[in-house]
């Protein structure tokens, strides 16, 4: 369970939005609504603890996350607007080292399979420094299916990517929810995870401007 009570934030001297406030269980999924500006990007940095709040906390498993870091560190699974890619390294090399820093096993065939999923069949060798914006995001984007980690906290993951690529990951989140897992995601775009024959429990949240 991820709990997040009262959460602000301030840049410079002004809140950017008014407390914030929701629990996420296994098997759902909540999305990030608010207009540009308006701090969704912050929130979830907070929610990651990359970034401190202003005010408010946040708890996992019934916990402040400052008790529980390392426990809540395995469990969670972060993209934000940064790739985190090495740009002189393949594909299949960025997926390799990414677990081996996080000392996880992963064998290549495992890795290329994750790659191909998301359309990059032909493309697993090839240095990241020559894909496109597109392509590179779903390099990052791979990650997912091979993460163990429970909790998904996507910044605008559906950016940059062609149709085929869209209905790919959009299927890849709605196995982890239905699996059991927890996701946060920020969108500008419409977002529907329901599979052909299972619906998907979706929230929303939207982020006020403060007062």
């Amino acid at each position: 369970m991820l709990t997040v009570r009262d959460i602000t934030c301030v840049r410079g001297h002004r809140p950017l939005f008014a407390p914030a406030s929701f629990e996420l269980a296994p098997g759902q999924a909540l999305h990030l609504q608010g207009d540009n500006g308006v701090g969704k990007t912050s929130l979830l940095r907070v929610i990651c603890g990359l970034s401190p709040a202003h005010s408010g906390e946040v708890l996992w498993q019934g916990r402040p996350v400052r008790e529980v870091a390392s426990s809540f560190r395995q469990s969670l699974f972060y993209l934000g607007h940064a790739l985190s890619l090495k740009e002189e390294l393949s594909a299949l090399e960025n997926l390799l080292l990414d677990a081996a820093m996080a000392g996880r096993s992963l064998e290549a065939p495992q890795a290329l399979q994750a790659l191909r999923e998301l359309g990059l069949q032909g493309r697993e060798h090839l240095p990241v420094r020559v894909m496109s914006q597109g392509q590179k995001r779903r390099v990052a984007l791979a990650r997912l299916s091979v993460s163990p980690a429970r909790l998904w906290v996507l910044d605008e993951p559906l950016v940059a990517l062609d149709v085929r690529a869209l209905a790919q990951l959009r299927q890849r989140l709605a196995r982890h929810v239905l699996g059991g897992g927890l996701l946060l995601l920020t969108s500008h775009q419409a977002l529907s995870l329901d599979l052909p024959d299972q619906p998907v429990p979706l929230r929303s949240l939207r982020l006020e401007v403060a007062r």
